[in-house]
């Protein structure tokens, strides 16, 4: 098993990491990513390769996502047959945690399967946290947000989507390479198209560890949100979009043909039309590698399935009592949540998992953050004092 360790401007606790993995067992082999820290974090990735870590990277900036597919290409190349656990740099992961994901990921794998093929019924192990404790308030509103929107997302309820600590056996590399990001959205893709390409997610409760108020992270609450929500907000404008349009078809359809049905069905195709498209080619632009008439009818069938809802449901609140126009409403934000998780399955297709693409030869030029020049300081000072 490979634990890599993806790692941006780290400091001592990183060496500290390697370090207690090297004593748990000396037959672990440690791969470092320096995901283009610099000039001035060079002696601690010394250090790193001093404590038993192999150092690869690469001199720019180009985000966690970009990292990780870095190390899956080399163990893919250089380990073939070893599974990967990835763990965070910043001493947030207990090195028992670690080892009990990487013996998870082994069990369920059977070994980590057979190099160069992905098999259907991979397991991916996730390390949850349960976020008891002293946890920062940023880190629990985040995975509570993120939590939620997943569920809404995928139909998959999971404790703690932001978990750095996964395990992937070694069949999985060449899918883990071609899932798109650069940056912390690509950990929340594996997770969201884990399922369409019939992979399963298992998770193992581990500790939840902050240290010095996680002032270490580099993830950027506004920017890194944006990205990481992106999917769900594209899908929303849509939706909002073909809402209108939906609703002013139904108003006009419902004074001109005085027929609730007339009004539902004339509306949703005009909609539905229209959303299809957005969603296809905006939204989920993994559905342009499906043919049109495919995704089409898998479309048009979500579509009926969710009029005949939407019409049941307008004719229950009209007959209760309720104006057509407020029925209509409170129906589509009903099945918004329905609609958006069927359209992920169908429009996307499945993700591909045939070549691997080469890691590290894009122009994204991307930061995890942007840090403060004290920390730089605050590194050399302590790299000072390593023997």
């Amino acid at each position: 098993m490979i634990i890599l360790i993806p790692a941006f401007e780290p400091d001592l606790k990183l060496i500290t990491l390697i370090a207690g993995l090297r004593a748990a067992d000396r037959r672990l082999a440690v791969l470092v990513v320096d995901d283009g820290s610099g000039p001035d974090f060079a002696p601690v990735f010394e250090a790193a390769r001093s404590a038993g870590a192999t150092v690869i990277g690469y001199p720019r900036n180009r985000g966690k996502g970009q990292a990780l597919k870095t190390g899956f290409d080399y163990v893919a190349r250089h380990h073939p047959g070893r599974g990967v656990v990835c763990a965070d740099s910043d001493g947030q992961h207990a090195i028992s945690d670690i080892l009990r994901v990487a013996d998870r990921v082994r069990d369920a794998n059977n070994d980590g399967g057979v190099p160069g093929r992905v098999p259907d019924g991979c397991v991916m192990v996730l390390g949850e946290r349960r976020f008891d404790g002293a946890v920062p308030a940023r880190s629990r509103i985040g995975n509570t947000v993120t939590r939620a929107l997943f569920r809404l997302a995928s139909g998959t309820a999971l404790h703690d989507t932001q978990t750095g600590l996964r395990g992937y056996p070694a069949a999985m590399l060449p899918w883990l390479q071609s899932v798109p990001g650069d940056r912390y959205e690509y950990e929340l893709n594996l997770l969201l198209r884990a399922g369409p390409a019939g992979h399963r997610i298992e998770s193992i409760e581990i500790a939840t560890i902050y240290l010095a108020g996680n002032e270490s992270s580099h993830f950027r609450p506004l920017a890194d949100s944006v990205r990481i929500y992106l999917p769900l907000l594209k899908f929303a404008l849509s939706g909002f979009a073909a809402f209108g349009i939906d609703l002013a078809a139904f108003i006009v359809l419902g004074h001109v043909l005085d027929s609730l049905l007339a009004a539902v069905v004339g509306a949703r195709i005009i909609s539905s039309t229209v959303n299809f498209l957005v969603n296809r080619n905006l939204v989920f632009p993994g559905g342009r590698q499906t043919r049109l008439v495919a995704a089409g009818v898998r479309y048009f069938g979500l579509v009926a399935a969710l009029m005949g809802c939407n019409y049941a449901l307008i004719f229950l609140l009209t007959h209760a009592g309720l104006p057509a126009v407020p029925a209509k409403l409170l129906t589509e934000a009903l099945l918004f949540g329905v609609s958006f998780a069927l359209q992920r399955r169908f429009l996307s297709g499945k993700a591909q998992s045939g070549k691997a693409h080469m890691p590290g030869t894009g122009s994204t030029q991307e930061r995890h953050s942007n840090v403060p020049d004290r920390r730089k300081r605050t590194a050399r000072h302590h790299l000072e004092n390593i023997a």
